[in-house]
């Protein structure tokens, strides 16, 4: 979880390209990620196919500063590439960690990059090492790319197609070989990806932002259970077998995850956003002066409750955009008081003021703790919370950083005890059934585990399918 308190992470972003012709495809890739960094700030990795070989660079940090310097450069042309910008949600964040996973075995060699987690891995690792692989690195992806190679009898279609039925879980894979590019969704589509098109090259990437980013057009998601090739003889389509009737998205990915400008499976998330706000102000109105939204994530929500509840947006707290999640607090004092130099109050707009606070979700707690302190501080008369998704109730496996009941305050508590424990004068949340109508434009279904304990893999990784809502 975040040091400043409890924003969520979900693990990584992925981003790959087939070109019909030697160029740097590294610096596609690099703007693609460039776009995709909100999705992964502890590493970054590009891999380059050219000729018969691979050549890649990964290291941690943030994407300029992994490629600072001649490092971009120094990547050859090619005509395939993929990356990945990583958060870590298995695996220890240390560069041996950092992907893609780059590797030579019955297909040659290879590259994967994956947005997701895993369930299973355990049983997985198990077995492969009861079989003699070795395994160099503590991440689920490397499991999936030595399992995809193993049963690949060298044709990496073959691979693919026998692997993904053992795993359980979310992901969403970019895999590259010197002479093709596959994309691959999981059967539930839980984590998003899509394919975009720039005159003859294909793009595939976790977000239409990243297509925007490289002045790609966007073509289509891939759809759960669907395994992309791309080659030089163009897009071919395969699906898995048993597919489910209803795929399970992760509706976080609306609340929080993806870029407000995105486009996810037919839903834009500022219209989702948006919408939820105006729920909130439809469902839970509130007499006050001024809506706030906490930057940056619930600033649209926040204008949609503006809108529809007639009362102004103003904002009541200035972001520090150039403090990151590794900010470092060397004693006990300065770790109390991070927060102040991530956020401030706006005394001048809150002073006196009753606020509507907006935020898109609360974990621990810990965060939206101050800052009701620091806006009552600053002279607001009333603090009222506003949150744009349900109580969080349970954990998750699936590739968002909640491991246990503990890091919840909504797993024991309800909307009036989770104000009195906040400081708010009051606090309600957005219904599940709300939550899924802001998202309606969506062509998926949603998985909501972290609000009703309902997964479409338990959590002990058996293959017993649970109800998607």
């Amino acid at each position: 979880m975040d040091e400043f308190g409890d924003e969520f992470h979900e693990e990584c972003g992925v981003f790959g390209v087939y070109s019909q012709e030697n160029r740097n495809v590294a610096h596609t890739v690099y703007y693609g990620l460039y776009a995709l960094q909100h999705r992964g700030q502890e590493s970054a990795g590009i891999a380059v196919a050219f000729a018969d070989k691979i050549n890649y660079y990964k290291g941690m940090g943030l994407v300029p500063e992994v490629f600072s310097g001649c490092k971009l450069e120094d990547l050859p042309e090619g005509d395939i590439a993929i990356g990945h910008v990583r958060y870590s949600t298995t695996g220890a964040s240390q560069l041996l960690n950092a992907q893609p996973v780059v590797f030579t075995g019955k297909c040659g060699k290879t590259a994967l990059a994956h947005n997701g987690n895993l369930t299973n891995t355990k049983q997985l690792r198990d077995e492969m090492i009861a079989a003699n692989a070795v395994f160099q690195t503590t991440i689920d992806s490397e499991v999936m790319a030595v399992m995809i190679n193993s049963l690949s009898d060298g044709d990496i279609l073959k691979g693919v197609m026998r692997a993904c039925p053992r795993f359980k879980g979310s992901y969403a894979l970019v895999i590259m070989t010197t002479d093709k590019l596959i994309a691959v969704r999981d059967p539930y589509g839980i984590r998003p990806l899509c394919i975009g098109t720039v005159v003859d090259d294909y793009v595939v990437a976790s977000e239409s932002c990243a297509l925007d980013a490289v002045s790609a057009n966007f073509l289509r998601d891939v759809e759960p259970g669907e395994i992309v090739v791309i080659d030089s003889e163009g897009l071919h389509s395969y699906k898995m077998e048993d597919i489910p009737e209803k795929s399970g998205m992760c509706i976080f990915e609306y609340v929080y995850f993806a870029r407000h400008d995105s486009v996810l499976d037919g839903c834009s998330v500022y219209d989702a956003r948006y919408e939820a706000g105006r729920l909130l102000a439809r469902n839970y109105g509130v007499e006050a002066d001024m809506i706030s939204g906490v930057p940056d994530s619930a600033n649209v929500a926040a204008r949609g409750y503006a809108e529809e509840s007639g009362i102004p947006f103003i904002e009541a707290l200035a972001k520090n955009r150039y403090v990151g999640r590794t900010f470092i607090q060397p004693d006990q004092r300065q770790r109390e008081n991070s927060l102040s130099v991530k956020m401030n109050a706006m005394r001048a707009n809150v002073s006196g003021k009753r606020i509507i606070l907006i935020d898109d979700s609360i974990v621990r707690g810990t965060t939206m703790r101050k800052i009701i302190k620091m806006l009552r501080e600053a002279g607001a008369k009333e603090v009222h919370v506003r949150v744009c998704s349900p109580i969080i109730k349970h954990p998750c496996h699936l590739g968002i950083d909640i491991q246990t009941y503990s890091q919840l305050i909504g797993a024991y508590k309800d909307e009036d005890q989770i104000a009195e424990s906040l400081g708010a004068d009051s606090v309600r949340y957005l219904s599940v059934e709300q939550l899924i109508s802001s998202c309606c434009k969506s062509k998926r279904g949603f998985c909501l585990g972290c609000f009703n304990g309902e997964y479409p893999y338990p959590l002990n990784g058996e293959t017993d399918k649970l109800k998607l809502e």
